[in-house]
This record gives C-alpha cells, structure tokens and sequence, in this order.
C-alpha cells in the first residue's frame, strides 16, 4: 500500500534517530522504510531501519500498530545493537 508519511511522522522519526548518536557517533546514514501490511492484524505498520557504520550495517524492524511505536521500537532494539557495537570496541 503506498501513502506519503506527514511531517510530523518525518520529523518524530528524525528526531529518534538522532538520538542514536549519542550511544555511537560513527552512525554515517540512517535507511527507513515504512510499510502498510496488507493484512486484518491491528498490528500492520511495519517499520525498516538500517544504520550505516563503519564495520558492518545494524538492521532492525518492528511492527505494530502505529508508526510511532514501531520506530520506538526499533530504535529501542538499534539502541541495543550500538551498546554492544560500543562494548566491542572498547
């Protein structure tokens, strides 16, 4: 199903995302897709973000009910990728 995201959908996905750097400021680009299921689940927003870093990419979906709670979601669990990442490296 194709829709064009408003922008304040844009700007609270910005805005999450830009927190990330904080947990790791080698993030070089940041990928979104955005995706409507086709299904009768309330649960159909699905939500794709890919972290370009140095090394290799971090990937992370989730889907629920609104987009908002699926980029929450996501970048909870990239949150989490970049902690490890971090403790790697050190």
């Amino acid at each position: 199903m194709h829709f064009k995201a408003d922008s304040a959908l844009v700007r609270f996905i910005q805005e999450k995302l830009q927190k990330l750097t904080l947990f790791h400021p080698g993030i070089q680009t940041a990928d979104v897709h955005l995706r409507v299921d086709r299904n009768h689940e309330r649960e159909n927003k699905r939500v794709e973000v890919t972290l370009g870093l140095p090394g290799p990419d971090l990937h992370s979906g989730r889907r629920a009910s609104s987009f908002e709670e699926a980029t929450t979601d996501a970048v909870e669990a990239l949150r989490r990728q970049l902690e490890k990442v971090r403790g790697k490296a050190a």
